[in-house]
C-alpha cells in the first residue's frame, strides 16, 4: 500500500524518537508474550502421551482416572506425585517453563510464605504461597487488557459525543456541557464503594462502571476541532452541495479531529491501567485472587519483611507506565506538525 508523503513523515519522525520507537516494541513484545500466559506459567502439563493417546491438559479437563484405573473420578491434579509417576510409567509429560498459575499454591516451599526467591520460585512467593511470577505475568495480562478496553471504548464514546456538541454548537453544546460538568463532579470512588458493597466487582462490571467517567477524557479535545472545522470553507461547501450531516462529520471533520485525539490515546492508556491497579490496592477493584498489579502493590505493602514482593510490583508497573508514556511522547512528535524528521528528537 503506497503511504502519503504525511504519513511517511509522521513514521520517519517517529522512528526519529529513538526512546518512544524502542519502548514501544519493548511493550508490544511483553504483552505479546503475556497473551501467551498459559503456555509460559501453569500447573497443568502443555502436553501428555500416555498409553499411545495424546492429551492436552492446558486445553482440556481430564479426570485423574484417566491415568490409572486406581485414581478418584476428579479432575486431575497434576502436580501430585502419584498422578506424575502413573503418568511417566506409560508415557511422558511436557511442562510450561513455569509450573505454577496465577492460584496455585506452592506445595513444601522452602520457608514459610511469602519465602523469599529461589531456584523453585525466582520471584519468590506472597504471603498465601503463590508464585508472584506467574501472578506478575497473568497481571500484567490482565491489566493491559482492561486498560485496552477501556481506553478503545471510552474514546469511541466520548469522540462520538464532541463530534456532535461541537458541529451541531447552540443549545446542544450548552445543555452537553452542563451535563458533563454535573457528571464530572460525581465522587466515583464513593459510587464505587456503595457498588462494591451490593455487588461483587468482576472484570466487566467495574469496566462498565468505570466507562460512565471515562468517555469524557476526550469530548473537550474533538468538540474544540469540531467547533473550528464546521466553520472551514470546504466544510461549508460540502453542506451547501447537500451532503449529510454525517457524512461531513466522518470524512471532512474528524480526520483532522483524529490527529489531536491520538496523541492522547497513549496517556489514557497508561491512566486506565493506574485506574485498575489503585482500585486492586484499595480493595474495591477484582474479585480476591485474581491475578492483578494492584494486589500486589499491597502485598508488598503488607509485608513489608518480604521486599521482593513490593520491588517487583514497583518495577513491573512502573516499567509499564514509562513504557506507555515514551510511546505515546513519540506518537505526540509524530503527529506535531512543527516537528521535523531529523531534528533530534531523541531527547
Amino acid at each position: 500500500m503506497r503511504l502519503s508523503p504525511l504519513t511517511r513523515r509522521r513514521l520517519a519522525v517517529f522512528r526519529a524518537h529513538k526512546r518512544g520507537y524502542w519502548s514501544m516494541w519493548i511493550f508490544i513484545a511483553l504483552f505479546g508474550l503475556s497473551l501467551f500466559a498459559e503456555i509460559l506459567a501453569n500447573d497443568r502439563p502443555l502436553l501428555i502421551r500416555f498409553n499411545d493417546r495424546w492429551y492436552v491438559p492446558v486445553m482440556k479437563d481430564y479426570s485423574e482416572d484417566t491415568f490409572g484405573a486406581d485414581f478418584m473420578p476428579t479432575g486431575a491434579d497434576y502436580t501430585e506425585p502419584d498422578v506424575q509417576a502413573a503418568i511417566a510409567r506409560r508415557g511422558w509429560m511436557v511442562w510450561p517453563p513455569i509450573r505454577y498459575s496465577y492460584d496455585t499454591i506452592v506445595k513444601h516451599p522452602s520457608t514459610p510464605a511469602p519465602s523469599p526467591p529461589d531456584r523453585q520460585n525466582l520471584l519468590g512467593t506472597d504471603d498465601q504461597a503463590r508464585d508472584v511470577l506467574a501472578r506478575t505475568i497473568y497481571g500484567f495480562r490482565l491489566s493491559v487488557l482492561f486498560g485496552f478496553t477501556l481506553t478503545i471504548v471510552s474514546s469511541m464514546i466520548g469522540i462520538a459525543a464532541g463530534a456532535i456538541q461541537g458541529f451541531r454548537g447552540g443549545l446542544v453544546d450548552l445543555l452537553f456541557q452542563r451535563f458533563i460538568e454535573m457528571w464530572s463532579g460525581m465522587p466515583q470512588l464513593y459510587l464505587l464503594i456503595i457498588l462494591g458493597s451490593i455487588i461483587t466487582p468482576s472484570f466487566w462490571i467495574l469496566l462498565v462502571f468505570l466507562l460512565l467517567f471515562s468517555w469524557m477524557n476526550l469530548t473537550g479535545v474533538v468538540r474544540a476541532e469540531f467547533l473550528r472545522g464546521r466553520n472551514l470553507e470546504y466544510v461549508r461547501a460540502a453542506t451547501a452541495l447537500g451532503v449529510s450531516e454525517a457524512a461531513v462529520m466522518w470524512r471532512h471533520i474528524l480526520p483532522n479531529a483524529m490527529v489531536a485525539t491520538l496523541t492522547f490515546l497513549p496517556f489514557t492508556l497508561s491512566g486506565s491501567v493506574t485506574v485498575l491497579a489503585s482500585l486492586d490496592f484499595l480493595g474495591f477493584g477484582l474479585p480476591p485472587g485474581s491475578p492483578s498489579l494492584g494486589e500486589l502493590v499491597s502485598q508488598g505493602k503488607n509485608n513489608l519483611q518480604a521486599p521482593w514482593l513490593g520491588i517487583t510490583a514497583f518495577v513491573v508497573l512502573g516499567g509499564l507506565l514509562t513504557l506507555l508514556v515514551f510511546a505515546g511522547e513519540a506518537v505526540r512528535d509524530a503527529f506535531d506538525p512543527r516537528k521535523a524528521p531529523r531534528s533530534g528528537l531523541s531527547k
